[in-house]
């Protein structure tokens, strides 16, 4: 039988999980603290606890980490990790520096992805399997010790953004379940407004996101013609615009809360005038914020990306039609590690 990991309980689970083992239930404050405030996981030292509770957990609960297999450095300081679990297959993680000591971990969901969209380079390994709440906990606890070990001992992530490899929807309830303890008061205690998930979207589960904890949504849309977004997406040949717009609807924002929706801009694609009118068409410009991405090219991908002239004019012609929008900085290109070429492999 395999055994648990100290990874896989949110706070209220550990809570019930100690009171059925008749051990206090305000242990679980205590554990939290030790874990994900001091970044201490070995039982040994956790010396405000019970010497039999130290022992039940040595003896019962597991506390080993994913291995870092791989790290490596982009010229702009964008590191990007191998994370290999217990079974030996590997994810990529990202974590990306920014201004003002921000710190963005880019997590993945799964080995892998099944959605198929033809600019990803994850696409191209099709789905392996799901990620349990301990690996996705797991590569987050891996990547921030290997970064206070090797890098800084201070460092810590003040972001999480769930675009890492597979849709993050598909694996609906570890993704749920890391994200709690990710905001859990007792333990990491970010923000709501720290934490973004991103969907290509997955139209049941977008349904369901109001029994998710209310952290920033983002929505891979990158095209607002049905025919180009299924060239991309072949999800879209499922659930199209209409259909996504619908659910859309039905997720209930808090006050002064938008909608991130990502944009990925190709040449001669999708980034043309009639691409801006029907994009300004399709979304509520007071409930919407449009975060264009120029294309990170990979080996084997037919698109391309478009110049940084083209990049501008579409962004104003959005920004002059009173749209908030952005451009993402494409970081760590150089070390495959920006948006879309992930893959299990960093050779």
């Amino acid at each position: 039988m395999k055994q648990l990991s100290i990874f896989s309980f949110t706070h209220q689970s550990l809570q019930k999980y100690l009171i059925y083992n008749s051990y206090p239930k305000f242990a679980a404050d205590q554990i939290f603290k030790w874990i994900y405030k001091d970044f201490e996981i070995d039982p040994n030292n956790w010396s405000n606890i019970s010497k039999a509770l130290r022992s039940h957990i040595i003896k019962s609960i597991s506390t080993t980490l994913p291995k870092i297999k791989i790290d490596l450095l982009s010229k702009d300081g964008t590191r990007k990790f191998l994370v290999e679990f217990e079974d030996k297959n590997c994810v990529e993680t990202v974590a990306i520096p920014g201004k003002d000591d921000r710190l963005t971990f880019c997590l993945s969901s799964q080995v892998g992805c099944c959605i198929g969209c033809t600019f990803c380079n994850t696409a191209t390994q099709g789905l392996t399997r799901h990620l349990a709440t301990s690996e996705i906990v797991g590569q987050f606890m891996a990547v921030t010790l290997w970064l206070q070990n090797n890098v800084d001992s201070n460092i810590r992530a003040t972001n999480i953004v769930f675009m890492g490899q597979g849709e993050p929807l598909h694996n609906f309830e570890s993704v749920k379940n890391a994200t709690l303890v990710f905001l859990e008061d007792k333990g990491l205690m970010l923000s709501q407004r720290r934490v973004t998930l991103s969907t290509s979207g997955l139209v049941p589960q977008i349904e369901k996101l109001n029994e998710f904890p209310p952290v920033n949504i983002a929505i891979s849309l990158h095209a607002a013609h049905d025919d180009i977004r299924s060239e991309l997406m072949p999800i879209n040949e499922v659930y199209n615009l209409k259909r996504l717009f619908q659910a859309i609807k039905t997720i209930k924002l808090k006050a002064h809360r938008s909608i991130t929706y990502e944009y990925l801009l190709i040449k001669d694609l999708n980034d043309r005038q009639i691409d801006v009118n029907a994009l300004v068409k399709l979304l509520d410009k007071k409930l919407s914020k449009i975060n264009l991405i120029p294309f990170n090219e990979f080996p084997g991908s037919k698109f391309q990306c478009p110049t940084d002239e083209r990049l501008e004019w579409f962004k104003d012609q959005l920004l002059n039609r009173g749209f908030l929008c952005t451009v993402r900085l494409s970081k760590g290109q150089d070390i495959m590690a920006a948006c879309g070429q992930l893959k299990s492999s960093s050779t």
